[in-house]
């Protein structure tokens, strides 16, 4: 959920309906996202693109009531918006990026704290579900991407300013390969997650 804890593909660029869903926000983003069918219901948006109600209860395995339920949170929270190609009551939903926190410096209340560290547990548990995926399913996938899917890790040394250049960096690629396979016969979705997790001890422990 990127700007919140963990860096999960993006949405595409905001619409107008998207940037008023944002502005009319009544709930902390954070506090909507504790939630496990939420979280997973704009991870999916995010992943697989627009669905509607029924379509998302299918996906996750629950049913109509509950997604439309917590969905309806998660408008009023700015994290999705309507894209208005419904019909009737059939309503078609797609992830926006969420509002952003008047003051980043500001720490968080104490609810909103206890909402960021269960997300981010919620959301190692997804990846982790995702990635024991992989391995189950590896066998079946071509050799190149057996080779180049799956879990990998490099130890870097860096200042505090290089860290921040090595996470924008990446985020710069990813950014650039995002749609590098549209409309190319054998193209397939990758979810790529980046994790900078210190070794050593902080700085002046």
């Amino acid at each position: 959920m990127h700007n919140y804890c963990a860096r999960m593909p993006q949405s595409p660029t905001r619409s107008s309906e998207d940037a008023s869903a944002t502005q009319v926000a009544t709930q902390s983003p954070l506090r909507a996202l504790a939630h496990p069918l939420r979280s997973r219901l704009l991870a999916q948006l995010k992943v697989h693109g627009e669905a509607t109600a029924t379509q998302l209860a299918v996906a996750l395995d629950t049913h109509t009531g509950a997604t439309s339920y917590h969905l309806r949170k998660l408008a009023e929270a700015g994290l999705i918006a309507d894209t208005g190609t419904g019909t009737g009551r059939r309503r078609v939903w797609r992830a926006v990026d969420p509002p952003r926190r008047a003051d980043p410096a500001e720490p968080l209340d104490e609810d909103e704290a206890a909402a960021a560290e269960w997300l981010q547990r919620d959301y190692i548990e997804h990846f982790a579900e995702r990635a024991g995926a992989w391995v189950s399913a590896a066998p079946t996938w071509p050799a190149t991407w057996q080779e180049h899917c799956g879990l990998d890790d490099h130890a870097v040394l860096v200042t505090t300013e290089q860290l921040t250049a090595l996470s924008a960096e990446l985020a710069e690629v990813l950014d650039r390969y995002r749609r590098a396979g549209a409309g190319t016969p054998g193209a397939r979705r990758v979810a790529a997650y980046t994790a900078l997790l210190p070794i050593d001890p902080p700085p002046g422990s």
